[in-house]
């Protein structure tokens, strides 16, 4: 079987193959944009694999949440080839994604949503398994739920921006990794058995999961969460 899948959540690009439970990637950090990364990464992947696109079974992508502009290209893209080489199609949770790449045990997964705001979830992991422990959510660091766990590892640029505030709410986690980010690998890992039990999506019914619905704050707002007047 081979998969193709796009992570374009943050500002950390990738694009991965999986055939036959090996993988292969390519993965850059971009700031701002990187659609004209995607598809070149595509066929360089395919290239390296000894395979074409109608060759590959199913496309996955990473399905937030994260930026907007990168969640619309990463589901554009992944849609646009399912489609056209009527494959089924497969979204992975970005935090639930990040949260494995972290290893076994009990993960804070915490993204910097901007506005003053992180995406925020708990997992358990274990092995190839992730089990939610508390659903995404987007809020202030000084208003993000606590999870119940004691002892877990906290992951992600959330702890970048707003680390000071995020730590001093759940002052005994055992570890922190700003650094780490979402990749797609980590979403093969996690689409892969949806692909071979049959269970992934047709292309049109496959979305964005925005989590946060606005893309910006008023003048007021901005002001009143500390920003710049």
């Amino acid at each position: 079987m081979r998969l193709l899948a796009f992570e374009t959540a943050t500002r950390h690009l990738s694009v991965a193959l999986w055939q036959d439970g090996a993988f292969i990637e390519r993965s850059a950090e971009v700031p701002n944009g990187g659609s004209e990364h995607l598809l070149p990464w595509v066929n360089e992947l395919l290239a390296e694999a000894g395979s074409t696109l109608a060759q590959l079974d199913g496309v996955a992508f990473g399905a937030g949440p994260g930026g907007f502009t990168g969640l619309r290209l990463g589901c554009g893209v992944a849609q646009g080839l399912a489609w056209g080489l009527d494959v089924p199609l497969h979204p992975v949770s970005t935090l639930e994604v990040l949260a494995l790449e972290s290893g076994d045990g009990n993960v804070w997964a915490c993204l910097d949503a901007r506005m003053n705001e992180v995406y925020g979830a708990a997992y358990e992991v274990a092995g190839e398994v992730v089990t939610q422990l508390m659903a995404p959510v987007c809020m202030p660091p000084a208003l993000m739920p606590v999870p119940a766990f004691e002892r877990g590892r906290g992951v992600g640029d959330g702890f970048s921006a707003c680390g000071s505030v995020l730590q001093g709410r759940k002052t005994d986690l055992a570890d922190v990794r700003p650094d780490l980010f979402p990749t797609a690998v980590g979403v093969l890992r996690l689409a892969a058995p949806f692909f071979l039990r049959g269970h992934a999506l047709p292309a049109a019914e496959a979305q964005p999961v925005y989590v946060r619905d606005k893309v910006a704050l008023t003048t007021a707002e901005r002001i009143a969460r500390g920003g710049a007047k």
